[in-house]
């Protein structure tokens, strides 16, 4: 099967994407919902972009991300656990990988490795950032196999139930 990655409207299609996160990443309508108005803000800041993987028919991936401003709410949320391990530094000239989702049935293809070096090989910010359920899983894998590394663990987000990660690594990524 083709797939296809280029540029996306992400807010053209933020229906479509979100119903790739709520497949890959287990949301309910409710959740959708607030993500929908959370993705719309995002892609009017300065810098934001999206990719996407499609097939023929469907949207089945993509990624967004912008260059980190240490006022956005995700900064400042992470910014304490990050002081805590030195390392709030990474919050400065850095480009944030915001969400990056794969619908499952096109999983464990490259699409997540492809859509985010390409995403970030467009970045003028020296390294990226990101965070991930503090779990080992395939995700964690795939942004350790680029390079990411460990920068906070165990950091809570408001109305998440689980902890996350927070990565960083130099740019460009690591080539498998």
């Amino acid at each position: 099967m083709d797939l296809v990655i280029g540029p996306l409207d992400l807010s053209a299609h933020v229906d479509e994407a979100l119903a790739v996160q709520a497949v890959a990443f287990g949301l309910g309508p409710d959740e959708v919902a607030v993500r929908r108005q959370i993705v719309l803000r995002h892609m009017t800041y300065p810098g934001a972009r999206a990719l996407g993987a499609s097939t023929a028919e469907r949207l089945v991936g993509f990624v967004y991300g912008m260059p980190n401003d240490r006022t956005h709410w995700w900064s400042t949320v992470v910014e304490p656990y990050l002081r805590a391990q030195h390392n709030d530094h990474w919050l400065d000239d850095s480009f944030v990988i915001t969400e990056l989702h794969v619908h499952p049935a096109y999983q464990n293809r490259g699409l997540g490795r492809s859509l985010i070096t390409t995403i970030t090989d467009g970045a003028d910010e020296p390294r990226s950032i990101l965070s991930a359920i503090d779990t080992d899983s395939p995700a964690r894998a795939l942004y350790r196999s680029l390079g990411y590394q460990d920068l906070a663990r165990q950091v809570l987000f408001p109305s998440a139930p689980k902890p996350y990660a927070v990565m960083g690594a130099p740019l460009p990524l690591r080539r498998a």
